[in-house]
C-alpha cells in the first residue's frame, strides 16, 4: 500500500524562484489528500503529473494566504473540468465564508458539492477516518488559530501464506476469515489455526504535518513517535528573535522537536524567501537530528 507525500510548495509568505508557498499531496492507498493549497498549487499538480481529479479531501491549516490562496483557482478548475463528485474540505469555519463570497461575486455555481468540516483550534481530535487512514488535528501556536494534521494508517489485515494454504488444501472461501485473524473450527473437529497460515501485517505508519508555529511543548504529545514529521523551519537559529516575533520556528528548533518526540525522519520546509539556497538550514537541523531532509518541490517521500 502506498503511503507517501509529494511536496508541491515549500516557501513561506511569498513565492520565490523555484519555490512556491505551501502545499503537499499525500497518497494513501491511491487516495489523494491535499494538505494546504497556496497559490500555484494546481500548476504544481500539472507539473508533477498528479491528477487533481483524484483529490477528494482537502485540509487547510489556517487562513494566512500562503496556505490557501490557491484554493479558489483549484476549485474553479475542477468545476470547469466537469467534476460532479463531492469534495470535502477540513479547515477554519471562516474559509467557507471566504470561498462562498468569491463564488457569489463571480456568479459561479459549482457542478459539485463542497462539504465543509470546521476544525477546532482549541483541542486536538480525530476529524476524519476511512478504511485507510485516520486524521487528527495538531493544535499549533501561530499568530492566528492554526492546526496541523496527523495522518495515521489503519492496521492492515493479516497476510496469507498462500503456498501453505494451497499445500494443505484450505478452502479459498475461508481466506477472508483467516486474514481477519480468526481460528476456524471445522465440523469434523479439526481447528485451522490462524497463526499457521498468516503473518502479521506491518505496523501502521504516521505522518505529522506541522505548518506554522512557535516551538511549543503543548503539541509534542500529539506527534510523539511519528514515522515522518514535517515541521516548518522558516529561519536559521541566528534569527530566533524574528522567528518568535512572527510565530515561526528555526531549523534548529525543528530538529530539537523531532528529537524530543522520537520521530524517525524529519522534513523541513516553509523557508523564508531570504534564503536563496537551503543548505544552511539543512546543515543546522542535522547538527541535532541527522535524519533530516529538505522538503524540496517535486520530491516524493515514503512515510
Amino acid at each position: 500500500m502506498k503511503f507517501e507525500v509529494t511536496i508541491l510548495g515549500s516557501s513561506s509568505a511569498t513565492p520565490v524562484h523555484n519555490r512556491n508557498p505551501t502545499a503537499q499531496l499525500l497518497n494513501c492507498n491511491e487516495k489523494f489528500y491535499l494538505i494546504d493549497c497556496a497559490e500555484g498549487t494546481q500548476q504544481q499538480l500539472i507539473k508533477f503529473n498528479l491528477k487533481a481529479s483524484k483529490i477528494d479531501y482537502i485540509f487547510i491549516s489556517h487562513l494566512h494566504g500562503d496556505h490557501y490562496f490557491g484554493l479558489i483557482g483549484l476549485l474553479s478548475s475542477m468545476h470547469l473540468n466537469g467534476r460532479i463528485k463531492p469534495l470535502y474540505i477540513y479547515g477554519p469555519a471562516a474559509l467557507q465564508e471566504i470561498l462562498e463570497l468569491q463564488f457569489k461575486h463571480s456568479d459561479t455555481h459549482l457542478k459539485y458539492e463542497l462539504v465543509y468540516f470546521y476544525t477546532d483550534t482549541t483541542q486536538s481530535g480525530v476529524i476524519f477516518q476511512n478504511n485507510d487512514v485516520t486524521v487528527e488535528t495538531i493544535i499549533l501556536n501561530h499568530r492566528i488559530p492554526c492546526t496541523g494534521f496527523k495522518f495515521t494508517e489503519k492496521k492492515r489485515l493479516r497476510k496469507l501464506l498462500i503456498d501453505k494454504l494451497e499445500q494443505d488444501n484450505i478452502p479459498v472461501e475461508l481466506y477472508p476469515l483467516l486474514k481477519r485473524g480468526v481460528d476456524l473450527d471445522l465440523p469434523n473437529g479439526d481447528v485451522i489455526k490462524n497463526l499457521d497460515y498468516t503473518t502479521d501485517s506491518a505496523e501502521p505508519k504516521s505522518y505529522a504535518y506541522c505548518s506554522d508555529t512557535l516551538f511549543d511543548e503543548r503539541y509534542f504529545e500529539t506527534i510523539k513517535g511519528c514515522d515522518t514529521l514535517y515541521h516548518e523551519a522558516t529561519f536559521l537559529h541566528e534569527m530566533l528573535d524574528r522567528a518568535k516575533e512572527t510565530h515561526h520556528t528555526t531549523a534548529l528548533q525543528a530538529a530539537e522537536i523531532a528529537q524530543i518526540v522520537g520521530a524517525k525522519k524529519l522534513l523541513i520546509g516553509h523557508f523564508s524567501s531570504r534564503y536563496k539556497t537551503l543548505s544552511e538550514l539543512l546543515d543546522e537541523a542535522k547538527t541535532v537530528f541527522p535524519k533530516t531532509e529538505l522538503a524540496i518541490e517535486g520530491l516524493t517521500f515514503e512515510i
